[in-house]
């Protein structure tokens, strides 16, 4: 019986597609990968700020000085490193017992000269009552009129050495110059001290990291430069801004003082890792966000030219500001890296 010719015309066209299976090998062909999308990144070298790690302190921009004001014996000291004081607190006191007795010597004088004014009232006031009975001449009262005002003169110019000589014992007194935290206070009770010698160093003004370079290198520091704050000596703090580079150099080192935010006064004298930009250089950059970390290891993935997506460890040397990293090995120039996103497609196909 003849078959049906829709029937036979499928058994052809089955037919024909074992025998072109057959031809092939009987394996079904791989169908074509699928091409990458997403954002392509190129690596390229670009142009860095050379860093160098340094070493800077936290101190205060400025020191005050507490000084005694006259020679003598520091009988008392009223504070001790780490004190905070507000200017004018009296924190030492230096006697001189010479000015004491000095003190006393004027005074005997004031007694004196306030003596010898009294008695030439006295002789005035005689004078000019006979001067008015007509015994006594005008030259006569004008003579006991100058005496007398002489001798209110010397009472005067005595007790102004007395209050002299009084007020030289008050600068004893050792003022604090300035409110501030006392960083030293090494001059114990009971030395002996000259005029003008320090007896205590008080911060004052804003806390800054200050540093210091070779004359090569410093010469490169520019005010507003970013600086990277370790912050492992310095918790909560990352970065700071060079305010001051100051003009003269101290036996072949520039220094430059860094503004950062957060600084604390029990803190001065700490020494703080920084990384100081003293220049530029060419190097392979690279956005943060491309990079992935597992097991301690960096990776970035790379799209070659036949478009086939591979992963690659890559060494990093450290931030190279706005987001980028710096490449050390694992790239080179021209390679294409994977964007974030584009990398994630991959890996979910």
């Amino acid at each position: 019986m003849p078959k049906p010719p829709a029937l036979f015309a499928a058994l052809v066209a089955a037919a024909a597609l074992a025998g072109g299976l057959s031809a092939c090998g009987g394996q079904p062909e791989s169908p074509a990968a699928a091409p990458v999308r997403g954002e392509r990144l190129t690596v390229t070298e670009q142009t860095i700020d050379a860093v160098k790690p340094a070493s800077a302190v936290v101190a205060s921009r400025d020191l005050g000085e507490a000084r005694a004001r006259i020679p003598g014996t520091l009988i008392q000291l009223n504070v001790r490193e780490g004190d905070t004081v507000r200017q004018g607190q009296v924190i030492g006191m230096v006697v001189d017992n010479r000015v004491g007795l000095e003190t006393a010597a004027y005074g005997a004088q004031v007694a004196a000269a306030e003596a010898e004014a009294a008695r030439a009232r006295a002789d005035l006031s005689r004078i000019q009552t006979l001067f008015d009975r007509g015994i006594y001449a005008q030259a006569r009262l004008d003579q006991a009129l100058a005496a007398s005002r002489a001798a209110d003169a010397q009472v005067r110019a005595a007790r102004a050495v007395r209050s002299a000589s009084a007020e030289t014992g008050a600068q004893g007194r050792i003022l604090a110059p300035t409110s501030g935290r006392v960083l030293t206070a090494d001059v114990p009770a009971g030395s002996v001290v000259s005029a003008g010698q320090s007896v205590a160093t008080i911060t004052a003004g804003p806390l800054v990291l200050r540093l210091e370079l070779p004359e090569a290198q410093g010469r490169n520091l520019r005010v507003g430069q970013s600086v990277v704050v370790s912050s492992e000596d310095l918790p909560g703090v990352s970065a700071g801004t060079i305010a001051q580079v100051y003009p003269a150099s101290n036996a072949g080192q520039t220094t430059a003082d860094i503004s950062v935010a957060g600084l604390s006064s029990d803190r001065v004298g700490q020494r703080v890792t920084v990384q100081v930009p003293v220049g530029q250089r060419r190097a392979l950059v690279v956005p943060r966000r491309v990079v992935s970390t597992r097991y301690g290891i960096d990776f970035v993935r790379t799209v070659d030219r036949a478009g086939r997506v591979s992963e690659a460890p890559v060494q990093l040397a450290g931030p190279a500001g706005e987001g980028r990293v710096e490449v050390l090995s694992g790239l080179a120039a021209g390679d294409v890296v994977l964007a974030p996103a584009a990398a994630t497609a991959e890996r979910a196909r």
